[in-house]
């Protein structure tokens, strides 16, 4: 992703753009499915996904400039850099918007999230979230129990989730989530 001051909702390439595949998020520990929105209510691999994870909480939530009040304030604290002590879950259902993750080098990597994209940012990776210039993401957002979405602005560095973070991509232990994926991601 290229560093700039620029409005945060434009798309931040390199010129030349850079890509990076699903195996190298799935090494930061970020996971992706590629669903169909439109069956969000009663998708059967959607439910899997839950039930297979302990996502037993879900919301629905809508970002845009006449839905949520102090909007452009709310976009700032998003863009925050930051880490929780959970996993992120979020399904875009309608409108894009983009994740930015820190690599194992520091370095942002822009994901952008469309409709039937479902993401998973593990607990203790250091991200950041903002709408593109369209300014619309209708999201579903899913936790394990009760919700709770606590961000901790870095530095974070002594923080229980991002040492354990650390550790696991360190180290690599446990098995491989499967995950498929049809569009490219882009390091800014």
């Amino acid at each position: 992703m290229q560093e700039s001051d620029d409005d945060q909702r434009l798309p931040h390439h390199k010129n030349p753009p850079e890509y990076v595949s699903l195996d190298h998020l799935a090494d930061l520990g970020v996971l992706y499915w590629r669903l169909d929105p439109n069956k969000h209510e009663n998708d059967p691999e959607l439910n899997k996904i839950r039930q297979d994870r302990g996502y037993s909480y879900m919301d629905l939530l809508d970002l845009c400039p006449e839905k949520v009040e102090n909007y452009e304030e709310k976009l700032k604290n998003f863009y925050t850099e930051h880490i929780h002590a959970d996993e992120e879950i979020r399904y875009c259902l309608e409108g894009s918007g983009y994740f930015d993750v820190r690599d194992k080098g520091d370095r942002w990597i822009r994901i952008l999230i469309k409709g039937g994209d479902l993401i998973v940012l593990p607990a203790g990776i250091y991200h950041r979230f903002t709408l593109d210039a369209s300014n619309y993401i209708k999201l579903m957002r899913l936790f394990v129990g009760e919700p709770v979405w606590t961000p901790f602005n870095r530095p974070q560095e002594d923080h229980p989730a991002r040492k354990d973070y650390i550790k696991g991509i360190t180290y690599k232990v446990g098995l491989a989530m499967e995950a498929c994926m049809t569009t490219c991601l882009l390091i800014l």
